[in-house]
């Protein structure tokens, strides 16, 4: 009987303080893809999403960042920190194309379905829109909403059904209209949400809380999952076929995947030294990058023993 083929993670190194935030792009028309990283060391980075090789470092920051996020065409990245400020960079350049000054350190950021606007939000529990391309308005947001009472950890603009979602301490997911600023819905969870991502296919919004996963339908906001685990988790990623998640640990070095039907865990790998803070598949599915206190990010293949980006694969793929 034929073993199964060890599961080697591939390491990325370069940031010196605990990476915090991952992101990959869509998939590009020549079968690419990126990966962009946030780190408490002030320096966010491009990678290729296949290799995981550096691309280059977005330097201008003054503080940790909390979170990175690329424009659906890739040509703009969006940065929160906790410097006060958001920045949005030119990716083939690596220039500032703008800094947005806030009140207090921003915690999350995303850009809009066409890239024309972004979304914050942070300490100070408002959400903001800003405007690329309204120069007159000196760096001030179109769009402001209260609504949270407490730090807001998460923002996610809903490119698909244009709705921007946010969460953090206050125990609420918050769904708004960002033509109004209006909430218009919420999905209330039993304690702080660590984390909160949008499937690739955008059928799912997942979030977590404590020892919870919760899988909500991003159309109808509608709970479709609720899985306990035994441990804290710090962040979750569904697989773009809804087969499997993979898992990190606030509390513990492990990375797990589970069976997304039954919630039964599948696999427990360690690679980390550290905590694992944030986990993402790639949009192709065939790998999955967590990043971590220790300082590395590091790419596993779904199936391990398969040929793909730098693994040479077992020889067994044909068998």
């Amino acid at each position: 009987m034929a073993s199964t083929p060890r599961a080697i993670p591939l390491t990325c190194s370069g940031h010196t303080r605990p990476v915090v935030d991952l992101q990959f792009s869509r998939v590009m028309s020549d079968g690419s893809y990126y990966m962009i990283s946030a780190c408490k060391d002030g320096n966010p980075m491009l990678r290729d999403g296949q290799t995981g090789d550096w691309i280059g470092t977005f330097i201008g920051h003054k503080g940790a960042v909390w979170s990175a996020r690329m424009s659906t065409d890739v040509t703009k990245a969006v940065t929160a920190s906790a410097d006060f400020t958001a920045k949005v960079w030119d990716t083939y350049t690596g220039d500032i194309l703008a800094s947005f000054p806030h009140q207090h350190i921003v915690r999350g950021c995303d850009f809009s379905g066409d890239g024309s606007r972004i979304v914050t939000g942070g300490m100070e529990k408002k959400l903001r829109i800003f405007d690329l391309n309204r120069d007159d308005l000196a760096g001030q947001p179109i769009l402001a909403a209260d609504g949270h009472t407490s730090v807001i950890r998460n923002v996610v603009w809903d490119g698909a059904r244009n709705m921007i979602l946010s969460s953090g301490d206050d125990m609420e997911i918050r769904v708004w209209d960002p033509r109004s600023f209006n909430q218009v819905h919420s999905c209330k969870m039993d304690g702080p949400i660590a984390s909160m991502e949008l499937s690739a296919d955008g059928q799912y919004i997942t979030s977590t809380t404590g020892k919870s996963v919760y899988f909500w339908d991003a159309q109808t906001y509608t709970l479709r999952k609720h899985i306990k685990t035994e441990y804290d988790v710090s962040a979750v990623s569904l697989h773009p076929n809804h087969t499997r998640f993979v898992a990190g640990g606030s509390s513990d070095l492990w990375v797990r995947i589970y069976d997304f039907e039954s919630g039964r865990e599948l696999e427990v790998y360690k690679g980390h030294h550290g905590p694992v803070h944030t986990v993402s598949y790639s949009p192709d599915g065939e790998l999955y990058a967590t990043g971590s206190e220790d300082g590395t990010i590091r790419l596993w293949q779904t199936t391990p023993g398969k040929r793909y980006g730098l693994w040479q694969g077992d020889g067994n793929e044909d068998a």
